[in-house]
């Protein structure tokens, strides 16, 4: 099984096909920024926006990283985030997309991590799903002389059985070949959307198998939230993040894929931060807490929708691995080699995304 070679992103950002151009991770920081100097100017005015007190240099940190790499990892939505529109239009938005990221590699302006989520592989989206991965791909290699972005995988949501993940891995061998990449250099992610991804009608939980299905090209299985929420029929007001039943999900896959490699993810926050200032304090502070809830449960990854939110990503996530780097007080805590893994990992994750510099991490590490 492959796992993610690299730095391991703790975000990733979701945008419609129709908004994508090669910029716009640049242009989600300048807005992060904007927002941030227009409703929180200092520190202080952040710490109470989330209620939460916050380390002296988190605020100067998340400035940096909205100005130097506000995206770690983005996803062109060709589903929910684009909708359903003719085939002349996905057609269209596909081979335009395609096109943008080939600008993005030329000018270095995409983020680290990167990809597309196509449409379901279902009888009702199979053949759309796959339309559009070949353009896109296709549109990219020709415009980009065969080069892809570093770190690129093609999503698949409401995945259902081992059949629609070997469908995927048939489509992008076959891309591979035709378009003269290298082997295994499209990877993939799945997304868990329905009850008996997590407990099959035999009684044993399906994803090891639907991970095992990929042949090597898993490198993340994603939760989410609110289609889970929705086929367990929960009412519309109470779906949350944090709702016990997406932790009994979040736990059970995190049991099942243990050990893999595979990088898991939270899910999303779909409470926008946007004005009246009332509005954008409170799902500023909802976003803060359903990250830090994340955090805490072991999943250390979750999607963006809004640029907003990369202040509350990013302050909740600095702010969580610098209470977890803090050494145990001398005596007063047996820690055993599985925890200083542990450590160890998140160490290279705190490095990674901006919560503590070289120094830093070389010291705790000691």
């Amino acid at each position: 099984m492959n796992a993610p070679t690299g730095r391991l992103p703790i975000h990733t950002a979701y945008v419609g096909a129709h908004l994508f151009h090669a910029r716009l991770a640049s242009h989600w920081g300048e807005l992060a920024l904007q927002v941030l100097k227009m409703y929180a100017p200092d520190a202080s005015d952040l710490a109470a926006a989330v209620d939460r007190a916050l380390h002296d240099r988190v605020y100067t940190q998340l400035r940096h990283k909205l100005e130097r790499e506000p995206i770690e990892d983005l996803r062109i939505d060709f589903e929910d985030g684009f909708g359903t529109r003719s085939d002349e239009e996905e057609d269209a938005a596909a081979h335009a997309a395609g096109a943008e990221v080939a600008d993005g590699i030329a000018t270095r302006t995409l983020p680290p991590c990167f990809g597309i989520r196509i449409k379901p592989l279902v009888p009702e989206h199979g053949t759309r799903g796959g339309r559009t991965l070949e353009r896109f791909v296709t549109s990219l290699v020709e415009r980009s002389g065969g080069k892809l972005p570093a770190h690129f995988t093609v999503t698949l949501p409401k995945v259902a059985n081992r059949e629609e993940v070997a469908a995927l891995v048939h489509l992008l061998e076959d891309l591979e070949a035709r378009l003269h990449l290298a082997a295994g250099a499209l990877t993939l992610e799945l997304m868990v959307e329905t009850p008996r991804v997590i407990l099959g009608p035999e009684g044993r939980c399906p994803l090891p198998a639907l991970v095992a299905a990929a042949r090597g090209r898993c490198v993340g299985v994603h939760f989410g939230v609110y289609d889970y929420l929705a086929a367990l029929e929960i009412a519309p007001s109470h779906h949350r993040l944090r709702h016990p039943a997406c932790d009994h999900a979040r736990h059970v896959m995190q049991v099942a894929l243990a050990g893999t490699g595979v990088l898991l993810s939270a899910g999303s926050t779909n409470v926008l931060p946007v004005p009246p200032r009332d509005h954008l304090v409170r799902a500023w502070r909802l976003h803060f807490e359903d990250v830090r809830h994340s955090l805490v449960g072991g999943f250390y990854h979750g999607w963006d929708l809004h640029p907003a939110q990369l202040v509350t990503r990013y302050v909740a996530a600095y702010g969580f691995f610098r209470e977890c780097l803090e050494s145990p007080a001398a005596g007063a805590v047996l820690e055993d080699p599985a925890a200083r893994s542990v450590r160890a990992s998140l160490i290279r994750r705190a490095f990674d995304c901006g919560a503590i510099n070289e120094a830093e991490a070389k010291a705790a590490l000691s």
